[in-house]
């Protein structure tokens, strides 16, 4: 026994720039007065990316992108509907391993983790304790984000995490006050930002002077359990926090910051909800340009077209924006214009890889602006005045 010990201490001083802590479980390892947690074992000495760059890691086992030499270990905080969508994606994606997922229900929690060969957790502590992680995603409602967060930058473990991060703004400060202290990547699933027609569109109005901008998100959603966290204002602050948020956060990352919103809501339609039904929002940018948004939750369920829309009028010409295209004016006639774009997942991933955040587009803080404009636009409503962002 005591030969075994003394021949891991002399394999780590030969084989690791900075010899460790003895190892028990979860490894530490302390530079500078920080703490990295090493992921893993026997000895590659591979560090998590808070606080360090690649350049001063140079234990750490890397290739070029596009070439990594180690997988990338995930695991999952919740395994509902849009979990399943980043699962599939990421379990086709090369040197990338699914290795746990945790749900309350334990049946989901088991089934998610059958499909991809993972182990199952119910407590999301456990997991983080038990499992050597490289990164973690967050797939919750609305109304659960918080302590999940908070325990995986504890941990000092990147994160991605879907929107909107936090029912209320002073979750999501405490997060993000976290997430720059302990300086780990973070991502947010505002996955429109990643696509080739929106940069397509940042391109078109680069230099530009932005007049106005008018956003829509009409969909059926608000139909269905009438008792479903979704459907219960408290728990997912309705459709401009649930879900129109991603058009908020589309008219933020192309035309600029909001400073004031004044909104209007009503219940016409779904009367078994508690949430508005319909929504109209008046927007001033900090750049002096204007706006409006409307959304819609009773609309045709059947009918996606009306939902993450744009039209934003620069100068004397206007571009229209929808996912899949770009419409603009060429020579008097509309034009449509597509290019490809990278998924979010991939995007994320190879920042967890190469510790390099830099083409992440949504991280945590930037988040936060978008989901302070929904809460502004329900204050502003429940109050009848003009709120400030």
């Amino acid at each position: 026994m005591f030969k075994f010990v003394g021949w891991i201490a002399v394999w780590n001083l030969v084989y690791c720039p900075i010899p460790n802590y003895l190892l028990m479980g979860r490894w530490d390892k302390h530079i500078d007065g920080q703490r990295y947690n090493l992921i893993q074992f026997p000895m590659w000495c591979r560090f998590d990316c808070a606080g360090i760059g690649e350049s001063e890691r140079p234990w750490v086992n890397t290739g070029s992108k596009g070439k990594s030499v180690e997988e990338v270990k995930l695991g999952f905080i919740g395994c509902g509907g849009n979990a399943s969508g980043h699962l599939q994606q990421l379990s086709n994606m090369e040197n990338v391993r699914i290795v746990a997922t945790c749900d309350i229900d334990g049946v989901r929690a088991t089934s998610s983790a059958a499909s991809y060969n993972a182990n199952p957790y119910t407590d999301h502590k456990t997991m983080l304790d038990r499992e050597f992680l490289d990164a973690v995603y967050v797939s919750l409602p609305v109304f659960a984000h918080g302590q999940p967060e908070l325990d995986i930058i504890e941990r000092k473990l990147p994160f991605f995490v879907e929107k909107p991060v936090a029912i209320n703004m002073e979750t999501a400060k405490q997060i993000e006050e976290a997430v720059v202290a302990a300086g780990v990547i973070s991502c947010v699933g505002y996955q429109l930002r990643y696509l080739g027609s929106t940069q397509l569109a940042r391109q078109i109005l680069d230099g530009e002077i932005v007049n106005m901008a008018v956003g829509k998100y009409w969909s059926g959603t608000g139909r269905g359990t009438p008792g479903s966290w979704l459907h219960q204002m408290s728990r997912s602050g309705g459709q401009l926090v649930e879900q129109t948020t991603h058009t908020i956060d589309m008219m933020r990352y192309l035309v600029g910051e909001v400073e004031e919103v004044y909104a209007v809501q009503t219940n016409r339609i779904l009367k078994d909800i508690d949430c508005p039904d319909n929504n109209c929002v008046t927007l001033k940018f900090k750049n002096g340009a204007i706006g409006s948004l409307t959304a819609s939750w009773s609309y045709d369920p059947n009918d996606w077209s009306h939902a993450n829309v744009l039209d934003i009028l620069y100068d004397d010409r206007f571009i229209h924006w929808e996912a899949d295209r770009v419409q603009v004016k060429e020579n008097g006639q509309k034009v449509s214009k597509q290019a490809p774009g990278p998924s979010i997942d991939e995007v994320f991933v190879d920042a967890v890889f190469r510790c390099d955040e830099s083409q992440i587009l949504s991280s945590y803080s930037d988040a936060v602006k978008s989901l302070a404009i929904s809460l502004a636009a329900n204050q502003s409503a429940q109050e009848g005045i003009p709120i400030s962002v």
